[in-house]
């Protein structure tokens, strides 16, 4: 029989597959076999830890030793010194960027102490192939709980008792509408999982579906159960094939142990699955888009009333709710609802998981409780921004949501409170924005792809951000001209007030947060001419200073060689000539060129 007595933990999240953690547990699998260890040593698979910008990452237990950024040559040193001698490998522990100590357990380091893990309790800790570890984690109590003690509106009641909002952006409370679904007249009823998430920079659902995704097998289960639905589907875009292929898995090893399928747990309810692949089209995460795809049609809303809830997929009731949402319900059940809604604010209950990018340091996942100020989130567990520069903003709610600016650091996040400021919680993109981001070309990026991707079923969205975005193109390329400000403005409130469907109405928001918060930007480009920011291309001009010792390597730099000048000698730029790439800008060792 054999003995294990260490487990390595590899990190398996696409953020870590492609930094190599597969050549890394190769190797690892090589090596130990190698120093007779592959008998007492296991490797494990897992999903997602969320330290995206340290992955590669391996935990080893017992000890629960954190290695960061760990490289396929690097894997016989920690063979032979942690496993083979029981030393630690200190190079490879996270090192704290200020009091540069190193820290081996996880626990300790500043990205994870704030974190409020429970959607993403099990990421990084389980195989997501191997349904008896997420058994072992206390999986599927939940389902058995509410198939053998409770009644399906006691389940209903105790969602809404909870506090549960959606998590896909609109935060609509959850249990209200299992309800609706559920009192909707019909015995044909849907269970559907809004898997499509497609806002830039977020990547919460994958990591998710990645990490845990008999998470989401009972969450939907349970829904099933509460509003008398005996099929669901999963709408996963096919541009995420590991969780797709996980979510198979999991699939398949559930029906097999009776967790799905017909006489679940031998108690006569039956619950099918089915994963429907979408084409990556960012209108197919509104709900009746999203149906109508399933249903083999081109992905377009349709206005509302009639709700899902009454009628949706095929015209039958129709529950949907994202996959943070439906991750939400086991622990809700298991755990009581009182318990659950003692985390958060009044408003809004349990914890939003985050995708942070941009600016920031510690990129990755992070799971924080409702209500915590921004500057929490960014500072004490993003680590703050790069290369030390200024925090300028921070986009949250993705295309639909909007750019808050430093003074509102402090803003509880909660869903009310964004709302308030000129943003949304939206799936929970958080990208963070330095001193050299222009917040005009900010909004130009958005308002670029909501309209690119624009069903171009109603005129506001199809016409209106197409004239938005020639706009703000026209004053970032230095031709902006009096009254475009009060143009876009207005044309932006009657995009929100007409479009047909939420995307519509959410895609100026941006522009209207922009305005807002930095409209002193926005004038700038439109009278001098001059973005403060640096950053847009056409209203900028390299110069040399004195301070030039004549290397000549922006010279070499030039792909147009627009700049002369002998050797030790000052240089000079033809702006006729220059093309403002900024290659000698960044070649320069001496500072010597200056961008205006």
């Amino acid at each position: 029989m054999e003995h294990i007595r260490a487990h390595v933990l590899i990190c398996a999240g696409t953020g870590c597959v492609s930094s190599g953690s597969k050549k890394v547990e190769a190797a690892f699998r090589e090596e130990l076999v190698k120093k007779g260890l592959d008998k007492e040593v296991k490797i494990i698979e897992t999903g997602c830890h969320g330290f995206c910008e340290m992955g590669p990452l391996v935990i080893i237990y017992p000890e629960g030793t954190f290695y960061v950024r760990v490289q396929e040559s690097d894997v016989p040193e920690l063979v032979e010194n942690h496993l083979y001698k029981g030393r630690i490998v200190e190079r490879l522990l996270f090192k704290e960027p200020i009091t540069h100590e190193k820290i081996p357990s996880y626990n300790e380091i500043d990205f994870y102490k704030k974190q409020m893990r429970m959607v993403l309790a099990n990421c990084g800790h389980i195989n997501p192939e191997d349904v008896n570890e997420y058994i072992a984690e206390g999986g599927y109590e939940a389902l058995g709980k509410v198939l053998t003690e409770m009644k399906p509106e006691d389940v209903v009641e105790e969602v809404k008792k909870s506090g549960l909002r959606g998590r896909g952006g609109g935060g609509f409370p959850t249990g209200m509408k299992w309800g609706f679904t559920r009192n909707a007249p019909g015995t044909k009823k849907y269970v559907v999982c809004n898997a499509d998430e497609g806002d830039p920079g977020a990547f919460m659902d994958r990591s998710v579906l990645e990490g845990d995704p008999h998470r989401i097998i009972e969450g939907m289960a349970t829904c099933g159960y509460a509003i008398g639905a005996d099929e669901g589907y999963v709408y996963v875009r096919a541009e995420y094939p590991l969780a797709i292929k996980r979510l198979r898995i999991a699939i398949q090893q559930a029906e097999e142990l009776g967790l799905l399928g017909e006489n679940i747990l031998g108690t006569g309810f039956k619950f099918k699955l089915k994963i429907k692949e979408g084409a990556g089209a960012f209108v197919c995460g509104e709900e009746t888009a999203l149906l109508a795809s399933i249903e083999g049609k081109r992905g377009m809303p349709r206005p509302r009333p009639p709700f899902p809830a009454i009628s949706g997929l095929w015209g039958k009731p129709t529950n949907i709710n994202n996959v943070e949402t439906f991750a939400n319900v086991p622990q809700i059940i298991t755990k009581g609802s009182e318990w659950y809604a003692s985390i958060g604010t009044e408003r809004s209950k349990g914890t939003k998981v985050f995708a942070l990018t941009g600016r920031i340091n510690n990129t990755g996942l992070a799971e924080v409780p409702m209500g915590i100020p921004m500057r929490e989130i960014i500072f004490e567990i993003g680590g703050g921004i790069q290369g030390g520069k200024k925090f300028k903003a921070v986009q949250i709610g993705g295309p639909s949501g909007g750019c808050l600016p430093e003074h509102l650091l402090d803003l509880p996040v909660d869903y009310d409170s964004l709302i308030q400021a000129g943003a949304m919680m939206g799936s929970g993109g958080l990208v963070v924005m330095d001193e050299t981001t222009c917040m005009v070309d900010v909004a130009k990026f958005f308002l670029n792809f909501t309209q690119a991707e624009s069903c171009g079923k109603c005129t506001p969205c199809r016409e209106g951000t197409k004239r938005m975005l020639e706009i703000l193109t026209r004053i970032t390329e230095g031709q902006g001209r009096e009254g475009d400000i009060a143009l876009l403005e207005s044309m932006a409130k009657n995009i929100k007030t007409t479009a047909l469907c939420g995307l519509g109405q959410t895609a100026p928001n941006p522009v209207l947060s922009t305005l807002h918060y930095f409209r002193s930007e926005y004038e700038a480009h439109i009278k001098e001419k001059r973005c403060p920011a640096g950053a847009c291309t056409n209203l900028l001009q390299y110069s040399i200073t004195e301070t030039c010792k004549g290397c000549g390597l922006c010279k070499k730099a030039c792909p147009v060689e627009a700049i002369s000048g002998q050797v030790k000698a000052i240089h000079e730029i033809d702006v006729n000539k220059c093309i403002k790439c900024g290659a000698c800008f960044d070649k320069c060792p001496f500072k010597s060129i200056i961008k205006a």
